[in-house]
Formats: structure tokens, C-alpha cells, sequence
């Protein structure tokens, strides 16, 4: 059976120590009022909302990503994972050689 997205290489869901020590790697919002425990930027620039975690019904929702994916062995540490909008985390599924989509 596949693992699904936004777990862990053995397919539990992350502990909410991972989940705030990958969204920590998520880029502050400088602008207005978005305190970066709620609000944060992925690397391709959308917006994240922490308590959006896993919600894919939502525009702020957010998963963890392995950088080097888990069929490529990707492990869990910190350093291979980073917070990702889903629809980032969708587009680059399993990808290793992958760049944000043009908005």
C-alpha cells in the first residue's frame, strides 16, 4: 500500500514537536499584522496558516515535505524536510529535481 502524503517514511502522522520545528523553517511574513507562529511564507511564496496543518480544503494549508522525497530514501531529519503549501506539496509529490510553479 502507498504511503499517503504529509507522513513520516513509515506513514504515521508528524508529532507536533516536527510540525513546529519544520514550520519554524518557513519564512516570517514582514508585512501587516501575521505573527509567525500563525503565518508564515513556503519557499515559493504562498501562504501558510499553522492551524491549517494537513487541510487541503483549505488556501492556507500547509504539509511537511521531504526534500529528498522517500522514494529517492529521503529520511525523516529536519535538514530533508520544510513546511509547503499543499498545492506546492501536490505539485512536487515525489520529485527530487523539482522548482516552484511559476504564479
Amino acid at each position: 500500500m502507498a504511503r499517503k502524503h504529509n507522513t513520516d517514511r513509515n506513514g504515521n502522522a508528524w508529532t507536533e514537536q516536527t510540525k513546529l520545528a519544520v514550520w519554524a523553517k518557513g519564512q516570517p511574513i514582514t508585512t501587516g499584522n501575521f505573527p509567525p507562529e500563525i503565518w508564515r511564507w513556503d519557499r515559493c511564496g504562498l501562504v501558510m496558516k499553522y492551524s491549517e496543518h494537513g487541510n487541503r480544503h483549505s488556501e492556507h494549508g500547509w504539509e511537511v515535505d521531504h526534500i529528498n522525497p522517500v522514494d529517492n530514501n529521503g529520511d525523516d531529519n529536519l535538514t530533508n524536510l520544510q513546511p509547503l503549501n499543499w498545492k506546492n506539496n501536490a505539485d512536487k509529490s515525489n520529485k527530487l529535481n523539482w522548482s516552484c510553479p511559476p504564479r
